[in-house]
């Protein structure tokens, strides 16, 4: 995940290609994505959160990809960020695979729907972070301001 302080492709481009990604989801679940708080165990909540695992986190280590979802998870029950786990997700600019598609051109492997249950049953290995990047590629220097939990892999974790 890449936080973003600037509109990489431009606000419209980014706007519309978020949009386009919840009528995706709208269409792939019959219309129905309000998840039910954190608890929720549909298999659409496994799915979209499987989705995004692979997406942000193929190749890294199984903690690491429980831990990405461990992060979306935490936003849900945060104040800041929206409140079901399609908001998080969809929120724009939030995750880099959301806004590059990258989400719907990925299909999630076992392994990834596994660290998304393991995530929606209650594992964090991140002690409640609320961010995660890959501290070798070029992000905001705001979010070194945040403080860092732990690493795994490729990604490290922060409050």
């Amino acid at each position: 995940m890449t936080l973003r302080t600037s509109w990489i492709h431009g606000g419209l481009f980014t706007t519309v290609l978020c949009g386009i990604a919840l009528i995706a989801l709208l269409v792939f679940s019959g219309g129905d994505v309000a998840s039910q708080g954190v608890a929720g165990t549909r298999s659409e909540d496994i799915d979209l959160l499987a989705r995004v695992i692979e997406a942000e986190a193929q190749g890294e280590p199984y903690i690491g990809k429980v831990a990405v979802a461990a992060v979306i998870l935490n936003r849900v029950r945060h104040p800041e960020f929206p409140n079901t786990l399609s908001g998080v997700i969809f929120q724009p600019h939030a995750f880099e695979s959301v806004t590059n598609g990258l989400i719907w051109r990925r299909t999630p492997t076992e392994e990834s729907r596994r660290a998304a249950i393991d995530a929606l049953n209650g594992w964090d290995p991140t002690y409640g972070s609320i961010f995660f990047w890959n501290p070798y590629k070029p992000v905001s220097p705001w979010i070194w301001s945040r403080p860092v939990a732990v690493q795994y892999g490729n990604h490290v974790f922060a409050h």
